[in-house]
């Protein structure tokens, strides 16, 4: 694996060489802006304002216009030569508990490796100092054309290093949860809990995958078979209409442990059948009752009827 930056951590006088690798990877299918008529490539072409033609990417730097229209070249030795403190270094500032840091903040990751045999001691050292004690090091690191905020962490035996925003950076939460206060009733706090359980059962993340990137490659090869491709299932519109909560919870547990195979819970079945034994028993009742009575009737009738005949 390439490494993508050199330097060391420090961490008051203690020095450990290091570099750093990216710790992820995408998988999109590349896909590219073709003419629609003809299926011919677009490309984007780098023309020169002033001289109204195209240039060589050697020939293009970076600059700044500032407010008057004034236009600053910055070369790359330029940037290479900034005066900043974090450029080869990654500088512990602190060290926090591993919630102080808002997952909000959170960038890129990047696996942290040692640069040479001598790093192998006081990496350990800084990896368990970390493990033991549950936290991670806030740190500041320069890289490409900026500096960035970063933790330092512990993943399995492996020292992490994830850049993160600057406080600044993270937008204010205004406006958005709902406005008036909304009351949960135990109940329905209770069945949602029970939908979280039964939804995080034997659930393992390393299943998970992209859906999207498979049903587009489907799409793609049934496109190049000159074949009609799959098309997605109509979801009818969810509406605005008011759905009662707690039916609804109890709906998603009974889905949840149906699609796992497990039976239904009977409550409701439970609930029936007693409605209709209740039911049953009263029929019951009621008809020994009519029973009895005609029986007790029937005497009475035929002494009538002795008395008439008499």
């Amino acid at each position: 694996m390439r490494s993508t930056w050199k330097g060391s951590i420090s961490f008051g006088l203690v020095n450990i060489p290091v570099q750093l690798y990216t710790a992820t990877q995408e998988h999109d299918i590349p896909l590219h802006q073709v003419h629609e008529k003809d299926g011919s490539r677009v490309r984007m072409r780098r023309f020169c304002e002033a001289e109204d033609k195209e240039i060589p990417y050697e020939e293009i730097t970076k600059g700044y216009e500032a407010p008057d229209g004034t236009t600053v070249k910055l070369t790359d030795e330029d940037l290479a030569e900034l005066p900043v403190p974090s450029k080869k270094v990654i500088d512990v500032l602190a060290f926090v508990d591993a919630d102080t840091i808002d997952p909000l903040m959170f960038s890129k990751p990047y696996y942290v490796g040692v640069a040479d045999r001598s790093a192998s001691k006081p990496y350990a050292l800084l990896r368990e100092a970390l493990s033991e004690s549950g936290q991670i090091a806030v740190t500041k690191i320069a890289m490409r054309t900026r500096e960035s905020l970063a933790v330092l962490r512990v993943v399995g035996d492996t020292l992490v290093l994830q850049t993160c925003l600057w406080p600044d950076e993270v937008r204010p939460i205004s406006d958005i949860a709902p406005e008036e206060d909304v009351a949960v009733r135990p109940q329905e706090l209770k069945m949602a809990r029970s939908l979280m359980e039964t939804l995080s059962e034997d659930f393992d993340l390393t299943e998970l995958h992209d859906e999207y990137q498979e049903a587009l490659r489907q799409v793609l090869e049934a496109r190049l078979q000159g074949v009609e491709p799959p098309h997605a299932e109509e979801v009818p519109a969810a509406g605005g209409k008011v759905i009662d909560l707690m039916a609804a919870l109890e709906k998603s547990v009974e889905d949840a442990k149906t699609s796992r195979g497990e039976q239904a819970p009977a409550k409701k079945t439970a609930k029936k059948a007693a409605g209709s034994k209740k039911s049953s028993t009263a029929k019951t009742a009621k008809s020994t009752a009519k029973k009895t009575t005609a029986k007790k009737k029937a005497p009475a009738k035929k002494s009538a009827g002795r008395r008439t005949a008499s």
